[in-house]
């Protein structure tokens, strides 16, 4: 007997998600374990595989539609069923007919268009330095576009009747949209026919780029945790020749390289052990301790700011650590994090080093309970033994929740980090 796939709880209270691709085409069979659908939270693509072998018999969402959790993403059946009518067995199941804008027609052409190759044919130049696909004239009819065409234009904020299509019979494709968000502002002004002689108009100050679902929960979440979580913070300096020479050791040699942030990510897992009263949450009528210590990593991407946490920092040596950070760092750049990968964790480390930031203060990612922001090693004078000194010195700012944590905790935790930044093999024992 049919029944219906639900759209999944992916992430921990979210009410829906998008459909960013399916991988099986209406009335493909799949085996269990196969990705049937692919869908799109706030911060991560989630692949949805199948439980038990079977055949899709209709899409009820094409990519691109946004699908409360537990609503109807399909039909499916048995392996080797077969069903006369479909719109009857999703009546009988308490589903309408779906509409056209997802029908399995649109479902095909959106897995036809993810096996597009990215180049796009050459385009028309625009008078500006830029190739972009030409205008269409004003007042033309339908525009028939893919799913993914009209969600990204949605999303970028461009009228599908400015795009001349490059798909068969002039259909908009994911490229044409992408190539004309990246036109100049002072080029997309609104073209003119030759029975319109109004003056040209001056380019505008100003650009404005539509918001994205997850630059929307970045502000979300970061605009809740100022208003929630009473910040403090506590600054140290440390000196951390010792702990580059220690970096130089290891990587002599070594095939998998382990970075500076891959220590101080290690030596912050090893102060969360000396200080346990760090590694904790608040859950509003208490305070939650864990007996491993899972840090997040702050990965800047073109997509936004995404945190994936690395499990149980205090058990993985620091090669580990460096070979299990590398693989999140790049299916972060590649949008590929499974929800699940981006959520837990008790403190959050980021650095801003590369880019010359010596010192920073950052928000709490919620709901953990601290973050540490960490800045660019740079040479400076010290004293040592009442002689001044040349040192490389590394500045580092702790932000806490002050609801599970008191000030002498943080302030002991920050003197256990710096000393073991200044005595780093205590960061391998």
């Amino acid at each position: 007997m049919p029944e219906l796939m639900r759209m999944p709880g992916v992430a921990a209270g979210a009410t829906e998600a998008i459909v960013a691709a399916w991988n099986i085409a209406p009335g493909a069979a799949f085996r269990a374990g196969d990705l049937v659908v692919t869908v799109e939270t706030d911060k991560a693509i989630v692949d949805v595989e199948a439980e038990a072998d079977g055949v899709l018999l209709k899409a009820l969402a094409a990519a691109g539609d946004t699908v409360e959790v537990g609503g109807p993403l399909a039909l499916l059946g048995a392996a080797g069923e077969q069903v006369d009518d479909v719109e009857r067995a999703l009546a009988e199941l308490g589903v309408e007919a779906a509409a056209p804008a997802t029908s399995d027609a649109l479902v095909a052409a959106a897995l036809e268009e993810a096996a597009e190759p990215s180049d796009a044919p050459p385009p028309v130049p625009d008078g500006t330095g830029s190739s972009v696909p030409a205008a269409s004239p004003v007042g033309r009819g339908r525009v028939f576009a893919s799913p993914l065409a009209r969600r990204l234009a949605r999303e970028l904020g461009v009228p599908l009747e400015a795009l001349d299509g490059t798909g068969p019979d002039g259909r908009v494709r994911r490229r044409d949209v992408e190539a004309h968000a990246a036109r100049p502002v002072a080029a997309s002004a609104a073209p003119t026919t030759s029975a319109q002689t109004a003056p040209a108009q001056a380019a505008s100050d100003h650009w404005d780029e539509p918001v994205s679902r997850m630059r929307a929960a970045i502000a979300a979440r970061l605009t809740e945790s100022v208003r929630s979580a009473p910040h403090f913070s506590v600054s140290g300096s440390a000196q951390v020749d010792r702990l580059l020479e220690l970096r130089r050791e290891i990587n002599d040699g070594a095939e998998a390289k382990v970075s500076v942030n891959d220590l101080v990510v290690k030596a912050v897992a090893k102060a969360h052990t000396l200080v346990p009263e760090l590694n904790v949450v608040w859950t509003g009528d208490a305070v939650r301790h864990f007996t491993q210590v899972d840090v997040a990593v702050a990965v800047a991407t073109e997509h936004g700011l995404v945190t994936p946490v690395v499990r149980g920092v205090d058990r993985l040596t620091v090669t580990e650590l460096a070979r299990v950070t590398r693989d999140l760092v790049q299916r972060a750049q590649d949008k590929r994090l499974q929800q699940s990968e981006l959520e837990g964790g008790t403190v959050s480390v980021s650095n801003l080093g590369m880019f010359g930031t010596e010192e920073f203060s950052a928000i709490i990612n919620p709901p953990q309970s601290s973050i540490l922001a960490v800045g660019a090693a740079r040479q400076a004078p010290v004293v040592v033994d009442g002689a001044l000194a040349v040192a490389t010195v590394l500045r580092v700012t702790l932000s806490v929740d002050h609801r599970p944590v008191d000030g002498a905790a943080a302030a002991r935790w920050m003197q256990a980090f710096v000393d073991l930044l200044e005595h780093p093999a205590r960061i391998l024992a």
